[in-house]
């Protein structure tokens, strides 16, 4: 194993167990407000607290949906403070694609297995292990040090942190946050990937309008659910102009390629073609580079034997830096052509890609941190192509990091597939490797 962190460790037996506690509690969040129970997580996590000394404060926005939130108060005022923040709920699950139950939690040849496993209960475990360490041991933190375990963040976080930023800011403002996601390896050095920002939201609904009449005659019908399966297709075809962004030079330089295949790689010209060469990071590579356009909600008709008149697709689009809502709704446009007689496009939604500074002291403690792990390792610095509830702090100026401290079992197309795929799990190699690394950080930056 790299570097001088064990699986047997007191803190990654603590943090093994919390892991496996919170799976078990599936706090499934399907999008609908009475989904989630976080409430559950909230109970095993003040239960692991218990005598601990800390003052727990538990909000709850609607009924089972909760949060937890503690804060250690640092001797020196004027340091900065770090907040550590995870989120309870998990995505729900396709119990037929799953090799083993899925919230069982069953650790197997050295991996624990569940929803939530990797995103992103292993940290949320990791964080509440480290805070209950510093707040029961000799070490006193300079800055105040704040774990918050939150709810909702798998559906845009309306009753997580965006809640607590409207309403109990007080509870999770600090000078810098940590959250999901990171600590892949890459290449031969290695360099472990740290996410310091992450692409933007443009959620958009196709309103599809078409005839209505008796499916006995369909030959030469105005069929909404054809033509939204024609904007389907057009959609899945198009690909919004290239943007070979400075994060992804360093991704390309990182995984040390061969060098005609990492030239094709940063080409606008000549990158869709290369992409298949890459794997399992295929579509992790076409989304850095691209604004993407996802349609993952089709719903048309209301009876077998009617013609739809109307069809819907929800969207889901993530934007690079520098994309405008109008440019969105352009490469809508563009690529359903003709189709836009019969389409209304809907939602003016828009949140811009964000992004944080690396020449910060928690950035440099991250650094050394995964030295200690991986001698001669720098930090990958990375532009999420998912969300996370960075974004919250980072629209105020505030740095967060994504970062966590995989083995190299991993790489990064692993990590991707099993953010909410089937069989989702992480090594126990790695929870050690996370948790001792998120304990030196604090004491490195509060030190």
């Amino acid at each position: 194993m790299p570097g001088s962190t064990h699986p047997d460790d007191a803190l990654t037996r603590a943090t093994v167990d919390l892991l496996r506690d919170l799976i078990r509690n599936a706090c499934v969040n399907d999008g609908t407000a009475d989904s989630g129970g976080e409430i559950r997580s909230v109970r095993t996590l003040e239960g692991f607290f218990a005598g601990s000394g800390l003052d727990l404060e538990v909000v709850e926005p609607h009924p089972g949906r909760a949060s937890l939130i503690t804060r250690i108060h640092g001797t020196d005022p004027g340091a900065p403070s770090l907040a550590l923040v995870g989120h309870l709920d998990v995505v729900p699950v396709h119990e037929a694609g799953w090799s083993r139950d899925p919230f069982a939690a069953e650790i197997v040849d050295g991996e624990i297995w569940g929803r939530g496993a990797l995103d992103m209960l292993c940290l949320t475990a990791s964080y509440a292990a480290v805070t209950r360490a510093i707040a029961t041991g000799s070490f006193r933190p300079r800055g105040d040090l704040v774990f918050a375990a939150v709810a909702d963040e798998e559906a845009g976080s309306g009753l997580g942190v965006e809640w607590l930023t409207e309403n109990r800011l007080d509870l999770i403002d600090a000078d810098f946050v940590l959250t999901e996601s990171g600590g892949v390896p890459v290449g031969p050095t290695p360099s472990i990937s740290t996410t310091i920002g992450e692409k933007g939201l443009a959620g958009r609904r196709l309103v599809v309008h078409g005839t209505p009449g008796h499916g006995s005659a369909p030959w030469g019908a105005r069929n909404a659910a054809i033509i939204a399966a024609d904007a389907v297709y057009r959609l899945s075809r198009y690909h919004a102009p290239v943007q070979i962004t400075p994060d992804w030079r360093r991704y390309v330089a990182a995984l040390d390629l061969d060098p005609a295949l990492a030239a094709r790689l940063l080409d606008p010209v000549r990158i869709i073609d290369a992409l298949h060469e890459l794997g399992t990071l295929a579509g992790f590579a076409h989304a850095s580079t691209h604004t993407t356009v996802s349609p993952n909600v089709v719903r048309a008709g209301d009876k077998d034997n009617v013609i739809p008149a109307l069809a819907t697709v929800t969207l889901d689009i993530r934007v690079l830096p520098g994309i405008a809502a109008a440019d969105v709704d352009a490469y809508l446009r563009e690529a359903l052509g003709e189709l836009m007689a019969d389409v209304t496009i809907e939602g003016e939604g828009f949140e811009a890609a964000t992004r944080s500074p690396i020449d910060t002291p928690l950035y440099d403690a991250l650094g050394a941190a995964a030295r200690r792990a991986y001698p001669n390792a720098d930090l990958l610095p990375m532009l999420s192509v998912g969300g996370s509830d960075a974004r919250f702090y980072r629209r105020r100026g505030i740095p967060a990091y994504g970062f966590a401290l995989l083995s190299r079992r991993w790489d990064y197309g692993m990590f991707r597939q099993l953010f909410h795929g089937n069989d989702e799990r992480i090594d126990v190699e790695s929870v050690s490797l996370t948790v001792n690394a998120l304990d030196a950080v604090v004491r490195d930056l509060h030190g």
